[in-house]
């Protein structure tokens, strides 16, 4: 798949009040917690890993190294699930 269609993939996730992510094409679910929906926003608006390190680490207080390993685990697991 292009880049374009994947990041189509995450524009199509329905994100309710309970941190619960949709895909209704695929018919997944996947419970979100407030960081990784925090991450998901971001990569929405098509930010890049530096920028949601910078962002997270404004509104969470860890270290950006923590931060650097956090994004990148669940930017992996969203690959895995076929979603970037």
């Amino acid at each position: 798949m292009l880049k374009g269609q994947k990041m189509s993939m995450l524009n199509d996730l329905v994100i309710d009040e309970n941190n619960m992510a949709f895909h209704p094409m695929m018919g997944n679910s996947y419970q979100l917690n407030d960081t990784s929906k925090d991450i998901l926003s971001l990569l929405k608006q098509n930010k890049s890993k530096a920028e949601i390190i910078d962002a997270l680490a404004q509104d969470y207080d860890a270290p950006k190294e923590e931060l650097f390993i956090d994004v990148s685990d669940f930017i992996s697991k969203l690959k895995v699930y076929g979603l970037v």
